[in-house]
């Protein structure tokens, strides 16, 4: 369980930590549950994914289909 992993950390080093964790989900099969604001970087990690507004479920399905979700692209990644 993570909460946040990248906050207050040096942007330099939030890549180090999203490699990281890939690592240990795919390679290793670790299992995780993430709390992230980096919309991109949660999306990366996330095999199953949920997207909350004002503390309320608004989204949810895998990472490929929030990164094709109209809301999520406008919203979160600003596409």
């Amino acid at each position: 369980m993570l909460d946040e992993p990248s906050l207050g950390i040096m942007p330099r080093l939030v890549d180090s930590i999203v490699e990281a964790l890939a690592r240990l989900h795919r390679a290793e099969g670790l299992a995780m549950f993430l709390v992230e604001q980096i919309v991109l970087a949660a999306l990366e990690l996330g095999t199953l994914c949920y997207v909350l507004q004002t503390g309320r479920v608004v989204l949810e399905g895998t990472s490929q289909e929030l990164l094709g979700s109209e809301l999520v692209r406008k919203a979160y990644l600003g596409i």
